[in-house]
Parts: structure tokens; C-alpha cells; sequence
């Protein structure tokens, strides 16, 4: 604490923001702290909050010192996911921040809104204080365990973002296993009017309970969390969505479906498949959400192939989406979310491209694809194959004036080469 006194007093951040103004290196800063009598570990405490200074003001849009450390920084949603969030809310009441952090998610909550931060750890209570007040909210604190905080009924709403660390401060590798568990958030929701759980976008959806909407927030080009919404704020309850979120917090597009739990269990054959993708690529490169039941059939390469955007692939959502405007829209490969069609699909709900022509992945036969259309420049995309792509492009050392985009994936589960161009 006493470090933490020392970072927002008015002389270290008089320094940061002259620090950062001249664009000092790290040698000149430390050479001036050591100057100004800084022991050793003021100066590395000083040093790693500064590396944070523009991050955290970038990802909450603001020009004010927080307080927060790298772990709660990562931890925290950002403010265009933050701002489209604080429409779910009602008008007025009283709200409780279940393991609040920094406070991430109440720094764009409704000002009519009367909210308390809920927390273990007090180090995580001086920053969410520090913080609301930065944001000009008046916001009072608990330090306790929020699954007997949730008993005294003393809030009509809530939000919580389970803990996804280990003790010991590594990513936890099961989803499922959360602080506090799922099971136990919906005991805790028992206990308000409504509420809302911020899950990792790959949580298995069969666990979410009946009666919640489920909402899968993104950009253009990630899905960072499924929004679970209970109660009160579930306006459309048994419901599936899936939402890209523009840098002010506005709506660009949205998709929705009513749920189907018959979609969301994975029978033996398909989970063993999409096993043996996570094998050959790494877990960040397949859906493992996918159900034999609502996927698109399986067809050849055609003269279209398209990305669906994150949000899309993780509600399960880019089937729809997709035959809405291509009914012969296909997979090539089961388990690859790699969606074919002799029609363009259009953005920001896909990325399309036109297929050039494609072949086996084998040095000789990639080359020669390239040297028949003339290719110097290209853009490699993996998706069922492992490989070191920058490895990959020097061995094959394209020649040429014109440039593409060249898909290492897999047709009927064999590798294949695509080259293609991305549509306008």
C-alpha cells in the first residue's frame, strides 16, 4: 500500500506525464528516479506502473491515472465492450460488483445507478476505489467472499466476472474451473432481481442454466466474452446472440436465434475430431463448440471461401448467417470454420475471398500455384495444419508482381493449399 501511495501521489505522476511526453527509454527514466533518491524497489514499482499508463488509457478511453496492476489491467473489460454494456442496464437501483477488481465493469455503468465493489482481495478495494473515483463515481466497497456477501440482500442487481487464474497466477486450462463456479453464481443470482456473468467465449454452453440470454460480445476480429444475463435483465430470455461491438460501444451488427440445448452437447465421434484438430493446430485455432447437428454440410472447394467473424463462430451462429445469403453455403472440412459458397458472403459478418486455385500441400506443388499466377507476395492463414508459417514462406520463396492470400487448411480432413484474394 505504502508503493501504491507512492504511485498516485501528485509528484510521481507529474513525472510519468512528462516522462511520457518526452518519450523517455527506460535508462533514462530509471537514471532519473535514482537521481531523485528512489530506492530499488521504488523504481521498479514506479517503472512497471508507467509501462501500464498508456495501456490502461487506451483501454478505457480516458487521459486519467487509474490504479491497477498488470494481472487486473488484463482482467478488465475494456471500454467499447463496457459502454455498449451499461444499455442493459435499468434506470435505477442498487448494484453489487462481485469480484470488481479494478472496477472495470462499473466504470460505465448508469450514473443513477448506486454501486458497491465486492472483494477478497483489499488490494483490488483500494484500486476499485481509487478508480470509481477517477471516473467521477461515488461507489462504496466490502471486503468479503461475494457467495455470502449475495445473502443480505441489501442490491437489486449484480455483475460478476469470475476469477480464470490458478493460485498460483498461470491461466487456468479448464474453462469450467472459475472462482467462483458457475454452479455457485447461480445460487448467488438467487438472491437478486437480475443480474449478469462475464464467462470466457469458449465456456460450455450446455452448463449455462435454462431462462438467461446468452450474449457473445466482440470486434470485427475477436470474441472476448459470453455475457450471461439473468433475471430482470434478461430481456429475451432462452435466447442466443452473438454482437460486434464498435470502438465507441456502439451496435454494428447482431445476430440472434432462440437457444436449442439439443445443439449444444457434443457426441463422442465429433469431440474425438475435434480433438485431433487441437492436436494438429492448438486450441485458439478451432471451435470447440461445434455440434454435427447445427453446422453447415460438407461440400467441395468452391469459388468462394470465407472467415465468420469470432462472434459468430463461438455462438454458433454463422450457419444462419451465412445461408441468409448463400443457400449452398458449405464446410469443407468438419471442425474448420472455413465456409464455401458460390456467392460472396458480405462483412463485417465474414471475411471473403475468391478462390484462385488450390492443390495438395507439398513444396513443388504450392510453387508452382504461386509461379502460375504470378505471386511474389503472401499472406499464409492456418487452420487444421501446424506449421511455423515465416518458415513456411521463405521455403517457398514466391516470385512475382501480384499478391494473395494463401489458406493452409483441409478439405474432407486432408491438407489442401487454397490461394485466393480477399473481395471487396
Amino acid at each position: 500500500m505504502e508503493l501504491w501511495n507512492l504511485l498516485t501521489s501528485a509528484k510521481i505522476q507529474d513525472f510519468i506525464t512528462k516522462a511520457l511526453s518526452k518519450r523517455m527509454d527506460a535508462l533514462q527514466v530509471s537514471t532519473q528516479l535514482h537521481k531523485d533518491g528512489y530506492c530499488n524497489e521504488e523504481r521498479a514499482a514506479i517503472m512497471d506502473y508507467m509501462a501500464l499508463v498508456p495501456k490502461f488509457r487506451e483501454k478505457f478511453g480516458t487521459e486519467k491515472f487509474l490504479l491497477c496492476d498488470k494481472l487486473a489491467l488484463e482482467q478488465s473489460t475494456a471500454q467499447d465492450i463496457g459502454r455498449w454494456k451499461a444499455n442493459l442496464w435499468p434506470g435505477e437501483g442498487v448494484v453489487h460488483d462481485l469480484c470488481c477488481g479494478m472496477g472495470g465493469d462499473s466504470f460505465f455503468l448508469p450514473t443513477t445507478l448506486k454501486i458497491t465493489g465486492i472483494d477478497l482481495d483489499e488490494n483490488r478495494l483500494a484500486m476499485f476505489r481509487y478508480n470509481m473515483a477517477a471516473f467521477g463515481k461515488d461507489a462504496g466497497t466490502v471486503c468479503g467472499d461475494v457467495r455470502e456477501v449475495a445473502n443480505k440482500k441489501d442490491a437489486d442487481f449484480f455483475t460478476i466476472d469470475p476469477a480464470r487464474r490458478a493460485l498460483e497466477g498461470e491461466n487456468q486450462r479448464d474453462l469450467r474451473n472459475l472462482t467462483p463456479t458457475l454452479e455457485e453464481v447461480i445460487e448467488i443470482s438467487k438472491h437478486y432481481k437480475g443480474g449478469m456473468v462475464k464467462l470466457p467465449p469458449g465456456y460450455p454452453p450446455a452448463e449455462i442454466p435454462s431462462g438467461t440470454e446468452i450474449l457473445y460480445l466482440g470486434g470485427h476480429s475477436d470474441c472476448r466474452e459470453c455475457l450471461v444475463l439473468f433475471g430482470e435483465l434478461a430481456k429475451h430470455p432462452d435466447t442466443v446472440r452473438a454482437v460486434i461491438i464498435g470502438k465507441s460501444g456502439e451496435t454494428v451488427t447482431e445476430w440472434s436465434r432462440p437457444r436449442d440445448r439439443s445443439q449444444e452437447t457434443l457426441d463422442d465421434d465429433l469431440q474425438e475430431k475435434l480433438d485431433r484438430n487441437d492436436s494438429l493446430e492448438g486450441k485458439d485455432r478451432t471451435y470447440r463448440t461445434a455440434t454435427s447437428k447445427s453446422d453447415l454440410p460438407l461440400g467441395e472447394i468452391d469459388k468462394f471461401i470465407s472467415e465468420p467473424a469470432p462472434v459468430l463462430i463461438r455462438s454458433h451462429l454463422f450457419n444462419q448467417a451465412a445461408l441468409a445469403h448463400a443457400p449452398n453455403a458449405h464446410l469443407i472440412s468438419e471442425g474448420i470454420a472455413y465456409v464455401a459458397s458460390t456467392e460472396t458472403l458480405p462483412a463485417p459478418g465474414f471475411a471473403c475471398y475468391e478462390v484462385l486455385a488450390h492443390t495438395e500441400i507439398a513444396t513443388g506443388a504450392v510453387r508452382a500455384m504461386l509461379k502460375e499466377h504470378g505471386i511474389g507476395k503472401i499472406t499464409l492463414k492456418l487452420r487444421g495444419v501446424k506449421l511455423d508459417p515465416d518458415a513456411e514462406v521463405k521455403r517457398l520463396k514466391p516470385k512475382g508482381k501480384n499478391s494473395a492470400i494463401l489458406f493452409y487448411t483441409r478439405a474432407y480432413g486432408e491438407k489442401v493449399a487454397i490461394l485466393a484474394k480477399r473481395t471487396t
